[in-house]
C-alpha cells in the first residue's frame, strides 16, 4: 500500500519497562539501532498492524503491553534514492507512521526475536528514554526525535521539564549496555 504523496503507512513501537526504559533492537547483522515498525497491511487498522509486527520481531503479545498513547497525526521520512526497493505496487519515497508507546507488563524474558521466520533483530537492549540517537540510521532520527517528543507526555515521570531532545554528543552512546538474544 503506498499512498498517492509516495509514502507507505507503517508504525513505529516505543516499547519502555517500568524504569521507563526504552526498547532498542540491533538489525540483524548491521551496526545499527532501531525500534520496532513495519508496514500496515491491507485492512488493518494501525493498532492491529502494531500487535502483529510488536510479535514478529519483538515476540511480545497484547498480554505482554498495555498501550499508553500513540501520536495524532502521521510522521514521515524519506528514503534515500539507494535504499528504495521497486515494488509490485511501484516505487515509493518514504514511510508514514502512527507511533505507539508501550509499557510493558510482561517480563523482559518474554522477549523472543526468534518469533519469526526473517527476525529483524540479532540484540536488543533498555536505554534511558533520552539518549543520542547516532546509532540510528541517519534518515529516521528526526522522525524518533518527533515521536519520542511527542509521547513523552504519558509517562509522568519524565514529563514536564527537565527533559533535553537527544541530539548528537548529548547523553549515553547507543552501543552502551548492550544485551544480546542470550540476554547475556
Amino acid at each position: 500500500m503506498i499512498d498517492r504523496e509516495g509514502y507507505r503507512p507503517n508504525v513505529g513501537i516505543i516499547l519502555t519497562n517500568a524504569k521507563n526504559q526504552v526498547f532498542w533492537g540491533k538489525r540483524i547483522r548491521q551496526d545499527a539501532w532501531q525500534f520496532p515498525q513495519g508496514g500496515i497491511q491491507h485492512g488493518e487498522t494501525p493498532e492491529q498492524a502494531m500487535y502483529r509486527e510488536l510479535h514478529e520481531e519483538v515476540g511480545l503479545q497484547s498480554c505482554h503491553v498495555q498501550i499508553l498513547g500513540r501520536t495524532r497525526d502521521w510522521m514521515r521520512y524519506e528514503v534515500p534514492q539507494t535504499w528504495v526497493k521497486r515494488e509490485s505496487r511501484g516505487s515509493y519515497k518514504g514511510q508514514k507512521q502512527i507511533w505507539f508507546l508501550l509499557r510493558l507488563v510482561g517480563r523482559d524474558c518474554d522477549v523472543s526475536l526468534r518469533a519469526s521466520e526473517h527476525p529483524e533483530f540479532d540484540a536488543w537492549r533498555w536505554t534511558d528514554y533520552w539518549i543520542e540517537l547516532d546509532g540510528v540510521i541517519e534518515f529516521k532520527r528526526e522522525v524518533y526525535r518527533l515521536a519520542l517528543s511527542e509521547l513523552v507526555r504519558y509517562l509522568p515521570a519524565l514529563k514536564g521539564g527537565g527533559y533535553k531532545l537527544p541530539v548528537a554528543k548529548q547523553g549515553r552512546k547507543m552501543e552502551e549496555s548492550r544485551q544480546s538474544i542470550q540476554g547475556e
